[in-house]
C-alpha cells in the first residue's frame, strides 16, 4: 500500500479548511484516512493560526516512506519540517 500525505478539504463554500492526513494513494481526496496529522487554514489572519501539525507523526510517516503531495511538501518546508 502506497501512503501519501495529502490535504482533505473541509469547511463550507468560499471558506475552505484542510486537514493533513496520511492516506492510501488509491483513496479519493475526501476518503478514508489512516491518520490525521494536523490542519491548514488558508484564510487565517496570522501565520501562527494558519497551520497546526503533529511534527513527530509527520516525521514518522516520512521515515517509513510516505510521499507528500506538492502542496503538502511546500507547507512542511514552510513550517521547518525536512522533506527529502
Amino acid at each position: 500500500m502506497a501512503v501519501k500525505l495529502r490535504l482533505k478539504r473541509m469547511g463550507r463554500t468560499h471558506r475552505s479548511f484542510f486537514r493533513l492526513n496520511a492516506m492510501d494513494s488509491r483513496s479519493p481526496r475526501d476518503g478514508r484516512v489512516i491518520e490525521e496529522l494536523g490542519w491548514y487554514d488558508p484564510h487565517a489572519k496570522s501565520d501562527e493560526e494558519q497551520t497546526s501539525f503533529k511534527r513527530e507523526r509527520i516525521e514518522h510517516w516520512l521515515s517509513v516512506g510516505a510521499q507528500p503531495s506538492e502542496t503538502v511538501r511546500d507547507l512542511l518546508k514552510k513550517n521547518g519540517i525536512a522533506v527529502k
